[in-house]
Order: structure tokens, then sequence, then C-alpha cells
């Protein structure tokens, strides 16, 4: 892709840029040359699976990429790094999110839900806007707070850090725009984001050493890391306490919010698709609170979520860097290349999804619709894939069905603006305004 081509369109939309690229390629391996910077973009799914699970060693992270020295400075060395370090917060949190453990936490996680639901009937009523984004961060945090960390985590300090980690995404974009500057080069938001992980770190660490004092016998993620034990029976240094802490603290809240943050507007723009959902969470929930046992009739409501992780997957971009010489797709890569996947860019490509891929489409997710035409199963990978695939993925789907359900089986919404807004470049995709909308209470809506 030649520089005149490439370059204005990163600069104008990068996110449609590699949509663009990936259907001028066909999907073929294509060098970007993004003037200093010359990676290669991959969106073949069969050459995301060998670069993500098949050869996955030659493929690691590599720190020197703009995206992963950016998420080494917030979390350090554990869930999130590569080698020993990852091995290690791997089989210490792994078990956490075993699909048996999630389920048995989801009537608690519905009541944190619908309590936090309950606050937004004041602005309802007065016909207030509210900031979609803001208050699904509320709703994330009443749940996951209390119901993964034991209440160790306060909902207040909880939305603190929320706000940390939305000032950190911001402040990566100078960086991840302009790959290859030194980071001793200061670059515009440094400042920031370092103050951001300061006020993280001012908020964790003081719980955490808490938490050490009295660890407690429970099976929340601070007493999973206080109990744990190396292989020569050691505790764990604070430092990788730490480091997964706030690795655990992100991989719980941050996709849920932004996922979800784009369904309203989608909503607005395909009214076919909303009226059946709505239809749905009407039969199944009815005005009463959402139950574990609903979720497995919210058919649709999983269908519709499948749809918007395609269309608006949270991580956006997966840099890998070459650590040995390798042939992809018949191109030689050389060791120390940079290698840029794109959830968003394979999962909106015609290729894969035909001429419609832009177009939001739940039935693509019908049961037993899933791998029609024979997709191939890396044609949709929003959560990663191979052995660093997210541990939060059955998380987000339980607690995404809980949020959407309940909301829905007690307003419908007016968008301030019904536009679906545009992407801005961060470390995950967010919209590029607010998302406002004026609720309207339901006539059964339960009010406390």
């Amino acid at each position: 892709m030649p520089a005149w081509k490439a370059l204005p369109a990163a600069v104008r939309d990068a996110h449609q840029a590699l949509v663009d690229v990936g259907n001028w390629s066909n999907g073929d391996v294509v060098r970007l040359s993004l003037g200093v910077s010359r990676p290669y973009l991959v969106t073949n799914p069969a050459h995301v699976q060998e670069v993500l699970h098949e050869r996955a060693a030659i493929y690691p992270r590599g720190d020197d990429t703009a995206l992963w020295r950016s998420v080494r400075k917030l979390v350090g060395d554990g869930i999130l790094a590569e080698g020993e370090s990852w091995v290690a917060s791997r089989r210490i949190l792994a078990p956490l999110f075993r699909p048996a453990r999630l389920n048995a936490m989801i009537e608690p996680m519905a009541s944190a839900v619908a309590a936090a639901v309950d606050e937004l009937h004041g602005a309802a009523s007065a016909g207030t806007p509210i900031d979609v984004g803001r208050e699904l961060s509320k709703i994330v945090c009443s749940a996951i707070m209390r119901v993964f960390f034991a209440d160790r985590i306060t909902v207040s300090d909880a939305l603190q850090i929320m706000a940390a980690q939305e000032m950190i995404v911001n402040a990566m974009a100078p960086r991840l725009l302009a790959p290859v500057v030194p980071w001793w080069i200061p670059m515009p938001g440094d400042r920031r984001f370092a103050a951001a992980v300061k006020s993280i770190d001012d908020i964790l660490l003081p719980v955490l050493r808490q938490a050490q004092r009295q660890p407690g016998d429970g099976d929340d993620v601070l007493s999973a890391l206080v109990r744990a034990r190396t292989d020569d029976g050691r505790g764990l240094s604070e430092k990788q306490m730490r480091d997964d802490l706030v690795s655990m603290v992100a991989v719980t809240t941050e996709t849920s919010y932004v996922v979800l943050t784009w369904l309203w507007p989608v909503l607005a723009n395909n009214p076919d698709v909303a009226t059946r959902l709505y239809d749905e969470i009407e039969q199944v929930v009815g005005g009463g609170q959402v139950r574990s046992h609903h979720l497995a009739e919210l058919t649709y409501t999983k269908m519709v979520l499948e749809e918007l992780l395609r269309l608006y997957p949270a991580g956006w971009i997966v840099p890998r860097r070459a650590a040995a010489a390798d042939i992809l797709g018949g191109v030689r890569i050389e060791k120390g290349t940079t290698i840029i996947l794109s959830p968003y860019a394979t999962q909106r490509m015609t290729a894969w999804w035909g001429p419609t891929a832009e177009v939001f489409d739940p039935e693509r997710f019908a049961p037993g619709r899933e791998d029609a035409g024979g997709r191939h199963r890396y044609a949709h990978y929003p959560f990663g894939a191979g052995m660093h695939r997210c541990l939060g993925e059955h998380l987000f789907n339980l607690e995404a069905s809980l949020i959407v359900a309940t909301l829905l089986s007690r307003f419908r919404f007016t968008l301030t603006d019904a536009s679906i807004p545009a992407t801005r470049v961060a470390a995950s995709l967010r919209p590029a305004r607010k998302v406002e909308m004026i609720l309207k209470p339901l006539a059964h809506s339960p009010t406390r």
C-alpha cells in the first residue's frame, strides 16, 4: 500500500482505513507505508489463526510495539504480559473466570444491576438526558466490584479507576498514531497517562495491602492473589499482585461499558432489530427482575450482542512483533517486523461477511447459522484468540445480557443525536462523541 494512499487515510479515519485496505487486498498480507513505520496488516482469518494460535511463539506481543509498551506501563507484568509471569498469573486467575463459578454469581450480579438501574428513574421521570457511557460505567461497577471483588473496592473508587482508565486509553492515542517514536521523547498525553496510572495505584495499593493483612477465605480476586503461591511455595510479590489486580479491574469493566455504549445508536438506526429485542425481553422478563433462568431464553439478545461485538469490538487492533523470520500468506516476514491484526477490519470485510458486511444483522448469529457458508472460525475474534484469549469473555456475555435485559425491561429511549457516532483513535474502540439519551419508564417499570 503506497504511502500517499495509506497515510492520509489513516489520519482521516484509522479504523475505516484498515477495513478499506483489507477489502482492497482481499485479505492478502499487505505492508502499510505509514511514513517511517511499515507494519504488515493481517486480515485473512487463516493468517490470524497462524499468528495467534498455530505459530504464536513466533509472534509475541512485543514490548516495543506502541500499544503493548503503553499497556505494560499500566499493568506491568502479569496476566497481560508474556512468558513465565503470564503463565503464573493465568494459573492463579483463570479459575476465577470459569463458567461454573461465574454462573453461580448471576443472581447477585442481577440484583446489583437492578439496583444501579433503579437510580436512573429520577432522570427518566424528569426527562433529563443521560450520558450513556457514564451511566453504563456505574452499572458495570455496581455489579463487578460488589461481586467480583467482595466489596473491597467501593463503587465510588471503581468509578475513579474507570475515569483514570478512560484518560489512559485516550492518552495512548498519540503513541498509537506515531508508533516508532521512542519512549524517551515526550509526546502529548504522556503526563496524563502517568497521572492516571498513579491515581489507580493510589486507590488499589492500600486495598491490596489491607487484603494482605486480612486475607479472608473468599474466592474473590484479591483473596485469590493473597493466598496464591509460586511453584516454590512463596507468596506473590506486591508488584505481581498489583499488576494482576490492575489487569483484572480493566478486564472486568472496560469491555462491557465500551461495547454497550454503541448499542443504543445501533438500535435507533435499526428499528426492526429494536422491536424484536424489546419483544423478547418483554416476553421472557416482563416487568420483574432479570433472573439467572431468563438468560438461557434470551436468544435474540445474545444474537444482538454478538453482532455488536462483530461491528464494534473493544479491542480493535492487536499488534505483534515477529520474534523470528517467517512466511505468512506467501509473504516473507523478517525478524523484528511489526504485524497488525484488527478484529475491527476482519469482522467488517466483504470477503468474509459478504456484501452486507457493514450492515447490522443479528441473524448472522442465529442458532445453527454461526458458521453459515463455511465462514472461518477466526473471521470473528472480538476477544482475541489462542492462549491469550480474554479471560473475561463469559463474564461479558453474562453481564451484558443482564444489563441490556434490565434496562429494556424498564425503559424505552430516545437519543439526543440518533446518528451512529464516528470512531476515534484510542486503545479501545470509542465513539468520537458522547452518546446521550432520554429514558421513558415503561408502565410496569418498578421504582424503589
